[in-house]
C-alpha cells in the first residue's frame, strides 16, 4: 500500500503543481498584458499635447486617423479608461472640424456634391465623438446618459469640476453634428441636452483650457433659443472673456466672433479687423496652442478671401 501510495503521489503532485503553475502563468500573462494596455492607454490619452505643439497641420491630418483608431482598439480592452475616453472624444471632434468640415467649406464653391459628402462624414465623426463623451460621463456618473434623456438640467447637476472636459467635448461634438443635420428633426431636438452640458461646464469652470468654453459660446449664443437680451451682446461678452483668459494668444475667439456677429450684421470693416488680428498672432509664441492657432488662421485667411461673396458692400 505504501508503494502504491508512493507510486501514486509522484504522479499526482507534479500534475497538480503543473496545473497550478500553468494557471499562475496565465494569470501573470493577463496581468502583464493588462498593465501594458493601461500604460499605452495612459500614453495615448496624453498624446494630444504632442499634436497640439506641431507646426504641420497636414502631418497631423495624416497621422490622426491611425491614432484615433488605435485609441478605439484600446478602448475595447479598457472600456472605462476615463483619460482615453476623453482623448478619443476630443480627438474625433477636432479632427472632424479641422480636417473634414473646414475642407468641405473650402470645397463647396467648386464641388458642391463632394462638399456635401464631406459634411455628412463630419457629422458621423462628431456623433462618434459625442458617444465617447457620453460613455465617459456614464463611467463617472452611472446612468448619466439615460438621465440626460429624461431631464437634462437634473442630469448635469450631478457633474463636478472634474467632468468639465467630458461636458465640453460632448457638447461641442453634439452641437457640431446638429449644425450639419438640418434635415434630421430628431437630432435637432437634442439641442436642450447640448445646452445643459455646456452651461453646466461654464458654471463649474468658466476659465477651463484658457477660455475654450467662452470661445464655443461666442457662436452658440447667436443660435440659442430663449436667451435673455441681445444675442450679439451675449456673444460679445463671451468673446471678450475668451480673449482675456487666453491672454490674447488664441486666434479662435477672433475668428468665431467675426463669423458670429459682424458677418451676420454685414459689418465688413469689423469682420476684416478681427480676422487680421487672428492672423497677426504668432503661433510659436505659445507652443502648446500652435496647431490650434494654425488651424484657426487658415480659416481666417479663407474667410478674408471670400469677402466679396459674404458681404454686399465689402
Amino acid at each position: 500500500m505504501q508503494w502504491v501510495r508512493m507510486s501514486i503521489r509522484p504522479q499526482v503532485r507534479p500534475s497538480r503543481c503543473a496545473a497550478f503553475l500553468f494557471a499562475a502563468f496565465c494569470l501573470t500573462g493577463c496581468s502583464i498584458r493588462q498593465t501594458a494596455v493601461n500604460q499605452m492607454a495612459d500614453a495615448l490619452a496624453k498624446s494630444g499635447d504632442t499634436f497640439a505643439r506641431d507646426d504641420d497641420p497636414e502631418l497631423i491630418k495624416a497621422a490622426a486617423p491611425f491614432s484615433l483608431k488605435l485609441m478605439e482598439s484600446l478602448l475595447a480592452d479598457v472600456p472605462e479608461h476615463e483619460g482615453l475616453l476623453s482623448a478619443t472624444a476630443g480627438g474625433f471632434t477636432q479632427y472632424a472640424f479641422a480636417f473634414v468640415q473646414q475642407e468641405a467649406d473650402e470645397l463647396e464653391d467648386t464641388d458642391l456634391a463632394a462638399a456635401q459628402a464631406m459634411r455628412l462624414r463630419a457629422k458621423h465623426l462628431y456623433l462618434r465623438a459625442r458617444d465617447y463623451g457620453l460613455r465617459g460621463l456614464d463611467v463617472r456618473h452611472h446612468g448619466f446618459g439615460a438621465a440626460l434623456n429624461q431631464d437634462p438640467a437634473r442630469a448635469v447637476a450631478q457633474a463636478t469640476k472634474e467632468d468639465v472636459p467630458f461636458l465640453y467635448w460632448t457638447a461641442a461634438a453634439w452641437s457640431a453634428a446638429i449644425s450639419l443635420a438640418k434635415d434630421d428633426p430628431a437630432l435637432i431636438g437634442d439641442l436642450p441636452k447640448t445646452e445643459a452640458l455646456i452651461d453646466r461646464a461654464a458654471a463649474l469652470d468658466e476659465a477651463w483650457d484658457a477660455g475654450t468654453l467662452h470661445t464655443f459660446l461666442i457662436s452658440y449664443e447667436m443660435a440659442r433659443n430663449g436667451g435673455a437680451g441681445d444675442p450679439a451682446e451675449r456673444s460679445r461678452r463671451h468673446f471678450e472673456r475668451a480673449v482675456t483668459l487666453s491672454g490674447g494668444q488664441m486666434a479662435a475667439p477672433y475668428v468665431s466672433y467675426a463669423e458670429a456677429v459682424p458677418l451676420q450684421r454685414q459689418q465688413p470693416a469689423e469682420f476684416r479687423r478681427l480676422l487680421e488680428q487672428a492672423r497677426a498672432i504668432d503661433p510659436d509664441a505659445q507652443p502648446s496652442t500652435r496647431l490650434a492657432n494654425l488651424v484657426a488662421q487658415r480659416r481666417a485667411r479663407w474667410l478674408l478671401g471670400r469677402m466679396d461673396e459674404l458681404f454686399l458692400n465689402p
